[in-house]
């Protein structure tokens, strides 16, 4: 009997994550994919990026459309609300075996609590981890409690999942199975990189990639201010791609395209997808803003990178990471350093503390394995030692 999967993406970001993970189940005999698609791949403002995963040749079982036009507090909480009733319709009709979720997005917890009703287990993979400038903590730490199965990236994100209750027999490390892809991915020539993109050709570049910070920081502007300002004063050719659909990300947009028409060695991309993206950290002199790609996949290319503020503050990190306040002075010095020479040589050799590149195989083997039963769907708190 074919076991089937749900499957949901609200992003490319997370679809990076996703893709050897979705292949692996589509590979394999007994379990069957259903794939919904929601969140910003829908919206042309953010670049329809659904046509990638058409393009991968996945069929898409649901389409869940939630994003309303604006990215304000308020306009996020009715999106969650619209994506809770959009997922329920999908699970009432296909009524999966399990759900699979990735990360921390909000659109990736409604479809979680649409799924709590229907007594749907659920599996999620990069629970554990920490985010502080962002209000994804609150969405991911929440995830893991609605979740029954944890496929975490590191041993350090397996014991937070556990401090947070779950039983150890639910936690699986797997690595991060975005490394998987670029394990696979073949990286464009430079040629064909810039062509295929509309880019101008440049070399030793920045690629910028940054987010607006939810919590406890400054005005998106003021960020952006003392970015920009260190950019300015590193004198280096600049590509930028464009941040997520959270409060401030529409702002940003405005902030960076502004940037781009005020620099003529400054560019900016909508989106890479992952051959692109992995074409550009090869290529990158260094990478710079505040995004989990830099902690995350980076490390595998041996690209220094300048983590900005403190939005990825509690990840794990390689040698690869300098971290600065999100000041012109700091980010101009950590970026000092990332570019001098002696430090990337240093890198050589240095292994991603986010794995090797075979997350996939393990995940799948385990959600093709687990008995789905009551033992799954019933959760006890597991006390650490000491606090019973």
């Amino acid at each position: 009997m074919t076991r089937t999967i749900a499957a949901v993406t609200v992003a490319r970001s997370d679809y990076g994550i996703y893709r050897p993970i979705l292949r692996e189940i589509v590979g394999r005999d007994g379990l069957g994919l259903h794939l919904i698609v929601s969140g910003t791949h829908l919206l042309p403002d953010f670049g329809s990026t659904v046509s990638a995963v058409e393009a991968d040749g996945f069929s898409i079982g649901d389409r869940v459309e939630m994003l309303l036009g604006s990215d304000s507090p308020e306009a996020i909480a009715k999106s969650m609300g619209l994506g809770a009733i959009g997922f329920a319709q999908a699970y009432a009709r296909v009524r999966p075996d399990l759900l699979l979720i990735v990360g921390d997005r909000f659109e990736m917890h409604a479809a979680v609590v649409a799924a709590l009703p229907f007594g749907i287990p659920v599996a999620h993979v990069h629970g554990g981890e920490l985010s502080f400038g962002s209000l994804d903590d609150a969405f991911r730490h929440s995830i893991t409690k609605l979740s029954h199965l944890h496929f975490v990236s590191t041993a350090a994100y397996a014991r937070r999942v556990e401090q947070l209750g779950e039983e150890p027999w639910r936690i699986t490390v797997s690595g991060a199975p975005g490394l998987d892809t670029l394990r696979t991915i073949q990286p464009l020539p430079a040629a064909e990189f810039f062509r295929r993109f509309g880019l101008t050709p440049m070399g030793d570049f920045l690629l910028v990639t940054c987010h607006p910070a939810t919590f406890g920081q400054e005005s998106v502007a003021g960020q952006f201010r003392e970015l920009a300002a260190a950019l300015e004063e590193s004198g280096r050719p600049v590509l930028f791609t464009m941040p997520n659909a959270d409060t401030g990300g529409r702002e940003l947009r405005v902030l960076i395209h502004a940037y781009v028409a005020a620099h003529p060695s400054a560019q900016a991309v909508e989106n890479l997808g992952s051959e692109g993206y992995a074409t550009a950290l090869g290529l990158a002199a260094a990478m710079v803003g505040n995004s989990s790609s830099g902690i995350v996949e980076a490390a595998s290319f041996a690209l220094p990178v300048v983590n900005v503020g403190n939005r990825q503050d509690g990840r794990v990190r390689g040698a690869n990471v300098i971290d600065c306040a999100a000041r012109r002075d700091a980010i101009s010095a950590a970026l000092t350093r990332a570019l001098d020479p002696a430090f990337r040589a240093g890198l050589a050799g240095v292994p991603n503390p986010y794995g090797d590149g075979s997350a996939a195989v393990c995940i799948v083997d385990r959600l093709a394995a687990e008995n789905l039963g009551e033992a799954l769907l019933l959760k006890r708190f597991h006390d650490l030692e000491g606090t019973r």
